[in-house]
């Protein structure tokens, strides 16, 4: 079946770039179709370290471009969605006798300059790159670095006692899946299709257009959309997109690199994250996770191709144990560890030595055809908005008369209101449903911000919400998720829209899954010829 309408664009990856090019389209006047061939952000994009951040360690790369960027947008974005960002405060321990083995730029020119230095990251290295990175980009709302003497802050309890200094900073955290669908939410909100479990099996050009044929995996529809433009922000996929789906020959590529998370219960009560720099020149960080847990990673490994799922492997759940055990008191053993996740990052291929030192910054490669291409390699969420922005430029070499920016500053779905409001927002979300604990109103802000109403409703009760799966899990927030997010499946919403898989016994995950699944089947049955992908938002 082929839609003989033309969009003006067509999108292949729900991930992060994809979602932010949609939105940025659409709100230009675009006619935009997106297709994911799975859930949204069911790849890279749900599985980073969580961080809205310049990228300290980049600044070793003499990466300023990039950090500079990261570093002005993370305030943009923060007050754009300070339901599901919030800032966070890092402690990056040191002592004098600590040594690397790093080839960086700067590691090489401070041993060729200071030979005795080889093999160090002395303080006044740290202070001045913790300088550039309070001053590279404006600060509004984030405070600058300060010195602690760990033998009396908090931050020192957890640490070896070895430590006694630390430098803090800020960066930003950020809710990353859900970062996602409120893009798509937009996107879909200002007219684009957003197609999920709809994979692109093929594409040739056809005079003036593309002609896209795909496949919806969960009715086994087969169609035809057309459209003037094509953008493949296929993530891990992108080359395998661009040289078997579209027939086309580049030497372009990605450096797919893989980093892996272990989650564990909470390490320490305050709420900064930590920042370890390693013996082998790596950073990982040790991050307050979901209020009870703590998030540890990243590694950073060449991984093999984007068929095969990526895992955090025993060597690297060794890796990240043994690196956080260095300086915690309390070292870490396997046993507690409770989840793990891995993503792949697809990195700009330029020939860097190792993944560690592969470049962040992303490539926009435009194809000016009859039918124009635009291949969209590498980027990091924190760019997200800006790597879109850059996107729409490409774009309108192609097709004129597309509007001028507009993202900066407009909320996302949940985020009207200011940074400092958000515990008002929770205080006032307790008091007018009386029934909420501390915890679920919490939580329901920081998923769904002032749409939090919409999902409560009129309810006086918890009763009045449906059934309880557990963890503040209710029917009414289900139908939510199914209704307005795409949500198909339990592993959706708990391991992508939230996180709840965490608090939830193996019976209870299989419950939410069932309801969800019997849910969706439902309408399909009275609803024999709508396609698979689309359920009446409300």
């Amino acid at each position: 079946m082929t839609d003989q309408k033309i969009t003006d664009l067509f999108i292949i990856g729900g991930g992060i770039n994809g979602c932010g090019i949609a939105r940025d389209a659409a709100g230009r006047g675009l006619s935009v179709s997106l297709a994911e061939m799975n859930d949204l952000a069911s790849a890279t994009s749900s599985a980073s370290t969580k961080l809205f951040h310049g990228g300290l360690r980049y600044l070793e790369y003499f990466e300023f471009r990039l950090v500079r960027e990261a570093l002005i947008e993370r305030e943009v974005l923060l007050k754009a969605m300070p339901h599901i960002s919030w800032p966070m405060r890092f402690v990056l321990p040191f002592h004098k006798e600590m040594r690397f083995d790093s080839e960086t730029p700067t590691s090489r020119l401070l041993t060729r300059i200071m030979p005795w230095m080889k093999g160090r990251r002395p303080a006044w290295l740290i202070r001045l790159g913790l300088f550039l990175y309070d001053t590279l980009g404006k600060r509004g709302i984030l405070p600058g670095t300060r010195k602690l003497d760990l033998s009396r802050d908090e931050a020192g309890a957890p640490l070896k006692d070895k430590f006694q200094t630390a430098f803090e900073y800020s960066d930003c955290w950020i809710e990353d899946a859900r970062l996602v669908v409120l893009n798509a939410r937009d996107a879909q909100a200002r007219g684009a299709e957003i197609m999920t479990r709809t994979k692109v099996l093929a594409a040739e050009r056809a005079e003036d257009h593309w002609l896209i044929h795909l496949k919806d995996s969960l009715t086994g529809q087969v169609f035809t959309r057309r459209s003037r433009m094509l953008v493949n922000a296929a993530g891990p996929w992108v080359a395998e997109v661009l040289n078997q789906k579209l027939g086309q020959n580049s030497r372009e590529g990605v450096r797919l690199v893989r980093g892996s998370h272990i989650v564990v219960p909470k390490l320490f009560d305050h709420g900064r994250c930590y920042f370890f720099q390693g013996t082998d020149g790596r950073i990982i960080f040790a991050i307050p996770y979901e209020e009870d847990f703590t998030l540890i990673g990243t590694t950073d490994a060449d991984h093999p191709d984007p068929e095969t799922a990526p895992t955090c492997t025993p060597e690297e759940q060794d890796y990240l144990i043994d690196f956080a055990s260095q300086y915690f008191k309390k070292p870490l053993h396997r046993d507690d560890i409770l989840w793990t996740y891995s993503g792949v990052r697809p990195l700009y291929d330029d020939g860097a030595s190792s993944a560690t030192a592969a470049t962040r910054e992303y490539v926009l490669s435009l194809d000016t055809g009859n039918a124009p291409l635009l291949n969209i390699f590498g980027g990091k969420i924190t760019t997200y908005r800006k790597l879109a922005e850059a996107a729409l430029a490409k774009i309108s070499e192609a097709l004129p008369g597309v509007g001028g920016n507009w993202t900066a500053g407009v909320p996302l779905p949940g985020g009207n209101f200011a940074v400092k409001d958000v515990t008002k927002l929770q205080a006032d979300l307790a008091a007018d449903y009386s029934f909420l604990t501390p915890y679920w109103a919490r939580r329901l802000i920081r998923a769904y911000g002032t749409e939090a109403r919409l999902i409560l409703g009129d309810a006086k009760s918890a009763q009045a919400l449906g059934h309880d799966f557990g963890a503040t899990i209710t029917e009414r927030e289900l139908d939510w998720a199914i209704a307005n997010e795409w949500v198909r499946s339990g592993e959706d919403f708990l391991w992508r829209r939230t996180k709840l898989g965490l608090r939830l016994t193996e019976e209870e995950r299989a419950a939410v899954d069932t309801y969800i699944k019997d849910k969706v089947a439902a309408y399909r049955r009275g609803n024999p010829n709508a396609p698979g992908t689309v359920f009446p938002a409300r």
